[in-house]
């Protein structure tokens, strides 16, 4: 019998890891959930979510041979990438850039839809993890610049979309 070597296509590859990791996630958040309950649950996630958050952004940058974003144009850049490129599933957002102002419009967010699938009293604890995640990222790829990050809508809270507002100036 002759034997074949079988292949993912990489579209296809970077669309299961990211469908992985995402499992991953919520699986370990479950598990916290069942051992401690919602609220530490939550505020572990979030925790662990910014800290990744961190390391995924290092990555980018390390990727792209780069030490830091120029600019936040430049982050937004990076950031739509890793979404693009690397969670590959899951997440619609648009960036919106104007000078030291950058809004972030999330359509689909497949945290909270896990968590909806996973019947937990509360569906906001992806929520929870993201007021921290933009804060995240941004300050990792712009390190020399103040960064602040206002969540004006989210889903979990019930709103059409998630809205982000985040505002960078020199330190």
């Amino acid at each position: 019998m002759e034997r074949h070597d079988i292949s993912i296509p990489p579209e296809r590859r970077a669309r299961l890891l990211a469908l992985l990791a995402m499992a991953w996630d919520g699986q370990w958040f479950l598990k916290v959930y069942d051992e401690y309950g919602w609220e530490a649950a939550a505020r572990i996630n979030a925790r662990v979510r910014a800290a990744f958050g961190r390391i995924e952004m290092r990555r980018m940058l390390h990727a792209l041979g780069k030490r830091k974003a120029k600019d936040l144009d430049d982050a937004v850049r990076i950031i739509r990438a890793y979404f693009r490129d690397v969670l590959a599933a899951g997440f619609d957002a648009r960036f919106v850039v104007e000078g030291n102002r950058a809004e972030v419009i999330v359509t689909r967010c497949a945290a909270l839809w896990g968590s909806k699938r996973a019947g937990l009293e509360r569906h906001d604890q992806a929520c929870i993890a993201c007021r921290g995640l933009w804060d995240a990222y941004f300050e990792t790829l712009l390190p020399d610049t103040r960064v602040r990050v206002e969540l004006q809508e989210c889903m979990g809270d019930g709103a059409a979309r998630c809205r982000a507002v985040i505002h960078a100036g020199r330190v």
